[in-house]
Order: C-alpha cells, then sequence, then structure tokens
C-alpha cells in the first residue's frame, strides 16, 4: 500500500513537471548557461578559439598552396643563364613557402651542394613550422572539451543528489522524481556541449593538418627539383 501511493506521488510530481515545461513551451537556454558558466565559459571560449585558428589557418594555407606553373621552369632558366638576381627576386614576388625556401637555396649559390641542401632543409622546417603555427591547440580543444562537458555533469548529479538527500521528502522515504529528471537533463546538456566543441575541434585540425600535408609534399617535390636543376649540368 505504501508503495502505491509512493508511485502515485511520483507519478503526479512527474505529470505536474511535465505540465510545467508544457507550459513553459521552450527551454531558458540563458537561464541554463547562467547556472552552468563555470562549465560553459570556458567551452564557449574554446569554441571562440577554435573558429578563429582554422578560419585564419585556412586562409594562411590558401595563399600558401597557391603555385605558379611556370615558376621553377622561370627558375632554371635563369639559374642555366647565369641571371641569379632575377632568380631570387622571382622568389621574392613569389612569396609562398616554395618560393622562399628555393630562396634560400638560390641565395647559397656557389658553395658546395651539400651546403645549399642544408639550406634548403633548415628553411622548409621553418616553413612547416610556420604553417602549422597554432594547429596543436586545436588538438588540445578536441580531447579537454569533451573532458569539461562531462565534468559539468558529473557536478550537475552530485549537486542534485546532495539536495535530494537534504529534502525532507528523502527523509520519508520519498524521491522527487521531478527534481531528478529535470536536473539530469539541464546537466546532461553540458556533456553534450563538450562533445559538440570537442567535435568541431577535431575536424578542424585534421582538416588543417590534411591541407598542410599538401602544402609540404609540394616543397619537398620542388626542392628536389631544385636540387636537380643544380646538379645537371649547364648547356
Amino acid at each position: 500500500m505504501h508503495s502505491y501511493f509512493f508511485l502515485l506521488d511520483g507519478a503526479n510530481a512527474a505529470t505536474a513537471g511535465a505540465e510545467a515545461a508544457a507550459k513553459a513551451g521552450t527551454v531558458d537556454i540563458a537561464d541554463l548557461v547562467f547556472k552552468g558558466w563555470y562549465i560553459y565559459l570556458p567551452l564557449l571560449l574554446m569554441s571562440l578559439i577554435t573558429v578563429y585558428i582554422f578560419v585564419e589557418r585556412w586562409l594562411t594555407l590558401s595563399k600558401a598552396s597557391k603555385e605558379d606553373s611556370s615558376f621553377m621552369s622561370n627558375i632554371k632558366q635563369y639559374i642555366n643563364q647565369g641571371k641569379i638576381d632575377s632568380a631570387k627576386n622571382l622568389c621574392v614576388t613569389n612569396n609562398t613557402p616554395v618560393a622562399r625556401m628555393i630562396g634560400k637555396g638560390i641565395g647559397r649559390i656557389g658553395k658546395p651542394l651539400e651546403d645549399i641542401k642544408g639550406a634548403i632543409e633548415n628553411s622548409g622546417k621553418l616553413e612547416i613550422a610556420s604553417l602549422e603555427k597554432n594547429t596543436p591547440i586545436l588538438a588540445i580543444i578536441s580531447s579537454i572539451a569533451p573532458m569539461f562537458g562531462f565534468l559539468g555533469t558529473v557536478i550537475g548529479v552530485i549537486t542534485i543528489f546532495h539536495d535530494i538527500s537534504m529534502s525532507p521528502e528523502a527523509a520519508e522515504g520519498k524521491i522527487p522524481i521531478d527534481s531528478v529528471s529535470a536536473g539530469l537533463y539541464v546537466k546532461m546538456i553540458s556533456s553534450a556541449a563538450g562533445l559538440v566543441v570537442g567535435m568541431l575541434a577535431y575536424v578542424a585540425y585534421n582538416t588543417l593538418t590534411t591541407r598542410i600535408g599538401r602544402v609540404v609534399n609540394s616543397m619537398e617535390v620542388h626542392a628536389v627539383e631544385f636540387v636537380d636543376i643544380l646538379d645537371e649540368p649547364v648547356h
């Protein structure tokens, strides 16, 4: 008999909660964010950082990946004709990672080929580091954002059960089901938000990494081509 009234009380409470939600019509997002600001604020900052880094790197990589199809043929022609200054000016005019790397090699012409290769290699490493600027931050965000969201959920659940244990209903052996369900619903939003931010950062990181890989591959191809130009006999 006692269990029957307990179930009846729980059903009535759940019904009342559902009716209140129906009357409200929508979830007050501002109220949820305000209550969980210590979790949502870091997630918001992470999402803004993710968008900023992605857009900034995308524009940088778009500029870096632009190539003049006749660049290397012009470089070869200038070198074979002994027009080293013209070759240097062409690199400055292009102003891409490939052009800057080749420009370093042109500046070493006259020295041993190994020295030229070393200059190209060092310049390439600097260019790659420049291309990868801030991208590790995206990898970090993709890892910690879901953790922040889960932390918010855990803290919320702890708070819910603490409030239940201190409520008068708990002393009578009754659990306010509507409070538990509403509280969990609110706290699970924290986990969802963390997962969304983490997935965005993960996609952004891998997208940029793929584009960087293409630029690096182009740099390697052009470096080999430039060394071959210096190594072949001049006709």
